[in-house]
């Protein structure tokens, strides 16, 4: 179906103490072609923990706290550092039957192996089990430490407290590296496979960030239509913290596509229309067109129109109310 646009020239012709207004509209016109490009999917989310670098501190023994280093939430700390000084009946005896072996039985080294086993498997230090083979004394009280680098994000532990085994007492985080968890449209799904790069940016921060792509969680979240994408993102400056809002750009490589830039393509009741040239001057025809987001400012056309026609390219507000006035689509 066609109709004809109008160019509107409006005048507004006054007397000597009026000014004279013309205004004209014009339409420009751009073709579909088939160019190059690489494809950029934007996606949001949040910065996670990496839960392969959360690590618990959980006795295997019982005891009461004598000092407490690690006395508040999201301390930094160390591995190797102390968090606790703590006594415990059981791990003192365990320490005295080596010291009794290591003086009456030091040619039975199967004795010797399985005292020392046993501190070892109540998790004690081997500073403290080395300490007590040099200086042939036992300490009263055993150190908890930090089994690596990261922040103290919970503790359940005050001073002077009693705790049981197999309590934890500390969760440790490291967050050299970080998760960012993107929500992924499932009509993206197929070019998310062929993404090579990854680069993030977030509000708190100028840097950009490179990622590397981990992980899609297979399942589907109904109520969004999306899917989980887990990246992994290096953070030795411990720039990004957990539950950071995130953006990313995901670029697939270099590839053929049919494009119309943005501005030539209306979208009405869920439908995507162009306007294209017609026989006669100033002729033009709705087309309904399918097409995907190559990037903000360029679309995909996958059917609708074919290599070299030419199409509407400005004013499609002009165009788009002259249409529904006709009823044309």
């Amino acid at each position: 179906m066609r109709y004809l646009l109008l160019i509107a020239l409006f005048f507004i012709v006054v007397d000597a103490k009026e000014v004279t207004v013309t205004q004209h509209f014009s339409v420009q016109i751009v073709k579909v072609k088939q160019s190059k490009h690489v494809k950029t999917i934007t996606s949001y989310g949040f910065v996670k923990a990496d839960e392969s670098r959360v690590y618990d501190v959980s006795p295997r023994f019982g005891g009461f706290v004598e000092t407490l280093y690690a006395d508040t939430i999201y301390k930094k700390v160390r591995a190797g550092e102390a968090l606790a000084k703590v006594y415990s009946p059981e791990v003192l005896k365990a320490k005295k039957d080596y010291l009794n072996t290591i003086n009456y039985a030091k040619t039975n080294s199967k004795m010797l192996n399985s005292a020392r086993t046993r501190l070892k498997l109540l998790d004690i230090p081997h500073a403290e089990i080395n300490a007590i083979k040099n200086s042939k004394k036992t300490s009263y009280s055993t150190m908890l430490v930090s089994p690596a680098n990261g922040f103290v994000f919970k503790k359940t532990l005050h001073n002077n407290a009693s705790f049981k085994a197999k309590s934890t007492l500390f969760e440790i985080v490291n967050l050299d590296k970080v998760w960012v968890e993107l929500k992924i449209h499932q009509n993206q799904f197929q070019d998310l496979n062929k993404a090579s790069t990854f680069k993030l940016t977030t509000p708190s921060s100028t840097q950009t960030f490179v990622a590397k792509k981990v992980k899609i969680y297979p399942e589907l979240d109904q109520k969004e239509e999306s899917f989980t994408l887990r990246l992994e993102v290096n953070n030795k400056d411990l720039v990004l913290k957990p539950g950071m809002y995130m953006s990313a750009q995901m670029n697939s490589d270099l590839n053929d596509y049919l494009t119309l830039p943005s501005t030539a393509v209306i979208r009405k009741n869920g439908k995507f229309f162009v306007f294209g040239v017609g026989e006669y001057e100033g002729e033009y025809t709705p087309t309904e067109v399918i097409v995907e987001v190559l990037d903000p400012d360029t679309y995909i056309v996958k059917s609708g129109v074919n290599t070299g026609d030419e199409v509407v390219n400005n004013a499609l507000f002009m165009m788009d109310s002259d249409a529904q006035i006709n009823g044309l689509y």
